[in-house]
């Protein structure tokens, strides 16, 4: 059956996920571990690897001090589709019965914390966490969408693929496209990402 192996991929990937997942969250037990150690000492050392603002600025090739405002114009709408993709799950989602999607699982914030970033370096890196972040809040939230309303597979190959999109129908399958949307929109009553 097609299916089958499709299906024995999607486990085998989710197994490395989840032990890739679980391997990067030791390393970064072992770093906060390694930090609280060696707290001061760590600090010292990466106040002294920090690059000050301003040696920063004069260093930095003129493009990309050019290029940065066209980077961050994109910010604003940003802000105004994560409000109105936020509004939009907060209203269709409880009617749909779609469990709705944690952006705090998304939008971490938390690399301004670092003392060898100077405040140039921090501030790209919030806006890289929350850009990136909320793609993948807004990814979910319309993967959850899809799931409800067209669970079908594309007829062409999908560069990016939602974590729902696995569970999708053949393109051209009719017969469990109309038997089995319902048991796609009740696991989505389910789902706790």
């Amino acid at each position: 059956m097609e299916h089958q192996k499709i299906d024995e991929l999607v486990a085998k990937i989710k197994v490395l996920e989840a032990e890739l997942e679980a391997e990067l969250h030791q390393e970064y037990e072992k770093f906060t571990c390694e930090i609280t150690k060696k707290r001061e000492e760590i600090l010292a050392s990466y106040r002294k690897e920090r690059l000050g603002t301003l040696r920063y600025l004069l260093t930095a090739p003129i493009l990309h001090l050019l290029s940065s405002p066209v980077i961050w114009s994109v910010l604003i709408p940003a802000l105004i589709l994560d409000a109105f993709v936020s509004v939009y799950q907060w209203v269709c989602f409880p009617i749909y019965k779609i469990s709705k999607v944690k952006r705090s699982d998304y939008i971490i914030i938390d690399r301004h914390r670092l003392a060898y970033l100077n405040i140039i370096e921090k501030l790209n890196c919030l806006y890289c966490s929350y850009f990136n972040g909320l793609m993948g809040y807004i990814s979910e939230i319309a993967g959850r969408t899809e799931q409800y309303w067209c669970p079908i597979r594309h007829a062409s190959r999908v560069k990016f693929m939602h974590n729902n999109y696995k569970k999708f129908f053949d393109y051209g399958d009719s017969e469990n496209f109309r038997q089995r949307i319902a048991e796609l929109r009740e696991d989505l009553r389910e789902e706790k990402e």
